[in-house]
């Protein structure tokens, strides 16, 4: 069985497409798919698609594709989904609310567990049933709840200490959505989501988009 680390990272970050894809299929009823069509529902192209799922120790059957089931339990087992990864919020600001709300974490295998905040006021109280604890309860949390993702929702003037508290209780994976940039160890898996970057480079595209029928005018 092929390991997690032996999968380049630009596959792994299209796993995720390719399972959002079979999931939609599954519930369609569908049992095998090709190579293409996975490639379509995923927005890129066939042949990037079974080289991808060769890391996986898998290849399609040729007029027949893949079998939808054992290739999401493939991608799930590759991605680390057959096992729960507790997770903790940090920052219960608004988009911390929200994220705390969102129950695609718990299906995709990482309920949240713990929501932490630095505010006295925020401490203590109760988000979708769970209490806010302080960020110098980390250590006990993570312990207790056997915690093994951080989430940052706090402004970008706090991410680094709250990364710091984070890997010092023994979190092993940060996911971040502060705008700035955070220094981890090497050890500790780092992913950040920059809501701002993103608008700004859709920004790009609908400017350029715009000229393009201003031309064709």
């Amino acid at each position: 069985m092929v390991q997690p680390r032996d999968i380049p990272d630009a596959t792994v970050a299209r796993l995720p497409l390719y399972r959002r894809a079979l999931v939609d299929l599954a519930r369609a009823g569908e049992a095998t798919v090709s190579s293409a069509r996975l490639a379509e529902c995923a927005g890129v192209n066939a042949a990037k698609v079974r080289k991808d799922l060769s890391y996986l120790g898998t290849y399609g059957v040729r007029g027949v594709g893949y079998e939808v089931e054992v290739l999401l339990h493939q991608i799930g087992a590759a991605l680390g989904l057959d096992t729960d990864a507790p997770v903790v919020i940090v920052g219960m600001g608004n988009l911390g609310h929200a994220l705390a709300h969102y129950g695609g974490f718990t299906t995709r295998g990482f309920p949240i567990r713990a929501l932490v905040d630095a505010d006295p006021l925020k401490v203590g109280t109760v988000i979708d049933g769970l209490e806010v604890r302080s960020v110098s309860d980390l250590p006990e949390l993570v312990d207790e709840l056997d915690l093994a993702v951080g989430i940052i929702s706090t402004p970008a003037s706090a991410a680094q200490t709250v990364a710091d508290a984070l890997i010092d209780a023994g979190i092993g994976s940060i996911l971040t959505f502060a705008p700035t940039i955070i220094q981890v160890p090497e050890h500790i898996p780092l992913r950040k989501v920059d809501l701002a970057s993103e608008l700004q480079i859709l920004g790009y595209y609908h400017q350029r988009g715009a000229l393009e029928d201003d031309r064709s005018a």
